[in-house]
């Protein structure tokens, strides 16, 4: 049997998807064991719940860091003492250095609420519905230098409702995030999600299109 997958979480806000997270570990299924919770805001509700569910916790708070460089460099230091496998960036909002991700390349994965490539960045929710889409959705892709712009390995969609508002698609397509981000942690931890010189590959194959969820 595989050892369980060391996972470093980050977060800059309520960490909903973190409880996800918590939840199918305690659950049995995923085969993860989280090692450390991680924030550049030392408020945020993520925290919280990481430590009341027993898991260690890094703060470091970015306001007034001009040197966003060295405030990233510190943070995966601080990260990288606790050896994890995967870092999940899980709502965390802070565009990291390049620097910093190199080392980490093909070990790091992150959440966005829309259907990459389509609507990086912020306000998705409005921006898709501002375009008249039919359908919405969330994405996990692997984290490179270029802003939500890593490899997708999977998606999952909604479709947009007559009347949805900003917060009515975000409410809806929660639960959806949620679900997608367990699974995609599970593949990779059971290793049938690797990456093979910057080639996505789905259990020995290469992955042409994203999976969905």
């Amino acid at each position: 049997m595989r050892p369980p997958l060391r996972v470093a979480v980050l977060v800059s806000g309520r960490g909903s998807n973190l409880q996800a997270l918590i939840a199918a570990q305690r659950s049995g299924t995923l085969p993860i064991e989280i090692v450390v919770v991680a924030s550049d805001k030392p408020a945020a509700e993520g925290l919280r719940h990481a430590r009341d569910a027993g898991i260690a916790t890094v703060a470091l708070d970015a306001a007034g860091r001009r040197d966003r460089a060295a405030f990233d460099a510190e943070l995966f230091a601080k990260i990288a003492a606790f050896a994890p496998d995967l870092v999940v960036l899980a709502g965390f909002m802070r565009v990291l250095d390049a620097a910093v991700l190199t080392p980490w390349t093909g070990r790091i994965i992150n959440i966005h609420p829309s259907l990459l490539p389509k609507y990086p960045g912020l306000h998705t929710h409005r921006r898709a519905l501002q375009a008249g889409d039919a359908v919405h959705g969330a994405s996990v892709h692997f984290v490179t230098a270029e802003l939500d712009g890593g490899p997708v390995l999977a998606c999952s969609e909604i479709a947009i409702e007559a009347g949805d508002d900003d917060a009515a698609l975000a409410a809806r397509l929660l639960p959806r995030e949620h679900a997608l981000l367990c699974r995609c942690v599970q593949w990779i931890a059971q290793g049938r999600i690797t990456w093979q010189d910057g080639q996505l590959q789905v259990d020995g194959e290469p992955l042409t299109t994203p999976l969905h969820v």
